[in-house]
């Protein structure tokens, strides 16, 4: 009977770490709206993302700027760069740990392709852009 009980309490104790896992991996997951922000060239949904200040490279633009201004910089790349219609913003690879993500990913524009890095952080509970790469491949 001890044995039984032995067995059962190794059980438990595996199903809650695999549970604590499964937890944290969908805390760590994008936002939807920044794919579908991307994906689409639109930097009003992309902008309600954004940091207060946000670190932003993207063609010519190289500094830190506040929220208005990135969402002029991004509206004003796609403006130039619109997305292709289907599946033009795609994930290649994201990784982080409990209160910060990096992805990287690739857009497909009319023009050519990019290389998207963007780095999100967590405060009160929502997920924020502080830094956003949008690089010609």
């Amino acid at each position: 009977m001890t044995k039984f009980k032995h067995i059962v309490s190794i059980i438990l104790i595996f199903c809650s770490f695999m549970s604590i896992a499964a937890n944290s991996s969908q805390d760590k997951k994008v936002p939807n709206e920044i794919n579908v922000g991307l994906a689409t060239g639109d930097a009003k949904v992309l902008s309600t993302y954004f940091n207060q200040n946000v670190e932003l490279v993207v063609l010519d633009n190289d500094n830190v700027y506040s929220k208005a201004q990135a969402q002029q910089i991004v509206t004003n790349f796609f403006s130039k760069f619109p997305p292709i219609e289907k599946n033009a913003f795609s994930i290649i690879h994201d990784s982080g740990k409990e209160n910060a993500q990096y992805v990287i990913g690739k857009l497909k524009t009319e023009k050519g392709d990019f290389r998207v890095y963007f780095l999100l952080k967590q405060n009160d509970g929502k997920q924020y852009i502080h830094q956003l790469r949008i690089e010609q491949q």
